[in-house]
């Protein structure tokens, strides 16, 4: 149960009521009705701007329509008290009950608590990755590979129907240049002696096995041959190979995608055509040409007529070219019918996780998705910073492998895939993350993920330790739901985590609808901050232990909520794409 959307209902019926009462205007706007946390946890469990929103179109005072509405919430039993705050916030605090049905609440669902019905199935596109076919994939690639998949998982709990989709940028000026390193590494394996690697180049040493792996395939059959005979072997072979190294990255990382598009599939079937005709129906094509772009000298600019895209009609800064010199398509002309083939198989809701560098790209790539799709689409873009690879605050040297970077594998394989999907949450997507292996790895409250996983953890010992002291007692959620005498939660820090375990639903929409799965770590985190507070009181005050001997029934009590606690981490957890560790060792 989702008690603050349960709260914003019934004081729309509230409203009701006092209209039919002739108190108020009938038929008012509650659309920017809200019921929240107040800011300070001392100002109540709820608050709502009822009062503030629809005191103008009442002609009120606001004070004095939340004066009415505090009248009918003071007549509910699970209300304690009601108060008007400032200029007419109306602020509550509910019955301990209230909160120890959440427990229960948890227990019935088990992780399934927090899902909502919030997306109503609508099909949500999440494309993430989509790291050019031309190497390994490096940590800044981890970090879009986690916040993507976390997104994904974070809108299916909130009732969206959710695909997952890598798009292989395998067309194009990069990937010849693959092609053309490619054939440079297999004459290699041949055993010819290939010097330094010409500038323009991939210099990395993982094209070294795909060198191997083509002169193993084919033997000597390219060796002197013409260009437009081996560039496409050399370039598909590269791009299959490298893409079957990806694809095992992700699945390491745990990342499985639903779909898999090539852009050169989509150019050879036609698809900018399509697109392009779809805009060009609408008026939104024309020849002309483009100013000079900002820095470049006057006599430096030789304008020429291009195919452009009125991107201006939609907020973007100029309008864009299609077309190049030469007549081929532009990558843009590529990406619009890339999003519109998106749209065409069925999803509106179009949310693309860009690296930091693509930036400049957005506004454009937006203004062509509402173009091409007649305003039927939207188009998010989510841009992932950079990540600093560190060890005790000093960077981390290049992989020698991949000659330019470190690879995602080497960082999962020195911490492991759960600590590099909770850590690459722990920030905003648009803020720089540092990720120091040794803070990573360290127990300790400012590793995030430890500190989690410790919760979890010391929640699953004290059930084990109870089962072993109380084997008779059924330790089953529901069963722990039914049995627990929940009134006898009633020291504070009990309270306090039953409060927050309840605002779970609540932070799973919000997240969804802001599309910012980091909100999950933060929460896990505040979560176990105070478990472990709770922990802490119990060693200092031996009544607020869980296990109390002589006293089963507040034992019984106490162990339902050390259950909700560990299956709202557990729940959290599986939204990141982390396993929940029953025991920690040093």
């Amino acid at each position: 149960m989702n008690i603050f959307k349960a709260f914003e209902n019934d004081i729309r019926t509230l409203l009701d009521e006092l209209a039919a009462e002739g108190a108020i205007p009938a038929g008012l706007d509650s659309g920017r009705l809200t019921v929240e946390p107040p800011r300070e946890a001392a100002h109540g469990d709820l608050s709502t701007n009822a009062a503030m929103i629809l005191a103008k179109p009442a002609r009120m005072a606001p004070r004095a329509l939340a004066e009415l509405l505090v009248a009918k919430l003071r007549a509910r039993p699970d209300v304690a008290s009601v108060e008007i705050a400032g200029p007419g916030f109306v602020n509550l605090r509910l019955t301990p009950d209230v909160w120890r049905d959440r427990v229960r609440d948890v227990l019935n669902a088990g992780t399934a608590y927090g899902d909502s019905t919030l997306g109503k199935g609508e099909p949500v596109n999440v494309e993430y990755v989509s790291a050019n076919p031309t190497g390994p994939l490096h940590a800044a690639h981890g970090r879009g590979a986690v916040f993507g998949d976390a997104l994904a998982a974070l809108l299916e709990k909130a009732g969206y129907a959710v695909t997952r989709e890598y798009y292989i940028n395998d067309a194009g000026a990069q990937v010849d240049v693959l092609g053309r390193s490619t054939y440079l590494r297999y004459r290699e394996a041949l055993g010819e002696d290939i010097g330094t690697i010409p500038a323009g180049l991939y210099p990395g040493e993982y094209l070294k096995e795909v060198g191997a792996g083509l002169a193993d395939r084919d033997g000597n059959k390219w060796v002197g041959k013409d260009e437009s005979e081996w560039l496409p072997a050399c370039r598909d072979f590269a791009i299959g190979m490298i893409m079957g190294w990806i694809r095992e990255d992700l699945g390491v990382l745990g990342v499985t995608m639903d779909v898999y598009s090539s852009e050169r599939a989509l150019v050879n079937a036609g698809a900018v055509d399509i697109a392009l005709k779809a805009l060009e129906e609408r008026g939104l094509i024309y020849t002309g040409v483009l100013e000079p772009p900002k820095g470049k000298k006057p006599d430096d600019w030789e304008p020429r007529p291009q195919t452009l895209f009125k991107s201006t009609d939609f907020g973007d800064d100029v309008d864009r070219p299609l077309k190049k010199s030469d007549g081929s398509f532009t990558y843009f002309s590529n990406d619009i019918a890339y999003h519109f083939d998106k749209y065409r198989r069925g999803a509106a809701n179009l949310i693309d996780v860009w690296g930091a560098d693509h930036g400049g790209y957005v506004k454009r790539m937006q203004s062509a998705t509402t173009a091409v799709t007649e305003g039927k689409a939207s188009l998010d873009v989510k841009l992932c910073q950079l990540v600093h690879l560190m060890q005790n605050g000093e960077p981390v040297k290049m992989s020698k492998r991949a000659g330019t970077f470190v690879t995602l594998r080497d960082v999962i394989e020195q911490v492991g895939r759960d600590v590099v999907r909770f850590i690459m949450l722990t920030r905003r997507n648009d803020q720089t993350l540092d990720f120091d292996f040794a803070k990573v790895t360290e127990q300790s409250k400012d590793n995030p993920v430890f500190y989690v996983q410790y919760a979890h953890a010391r929640c699953r010992s004290v059930l084990r330790h109870a089962a072993t002291a109380l084997p008779h007692v059924d330790q089953n959620p529901a069963a722990l739901a039914a049995a627990a005498n929940l009134a006898r939660l009633d020291a504070e820090e009990e309270m306090i985590l039953a409060k927050r375990m309840a605002t779970w639903p609540r932070l799973v929409e919000s997240a969804a609808e802001a599309h910012e799965p980091h909100r999950i770590a933060f929460y896990l985190y505040d979560l176990a901050s105070e478990f472990h507070a709770l922990w802490n009181r119990g060693r200092d005050d031996a009544s607020l232990r869980f296990l109390i001997e002589g006293d089963e029934e507040v034992t019984v009590a106490r162990l339902a909520l050390i259950a909700a606690v560990s299956t709202v981490i557990a729940s959290g957890l599986k939204v990141m794409g982390v396993e929940p560790v029953e025991e920690l060792r040093s």
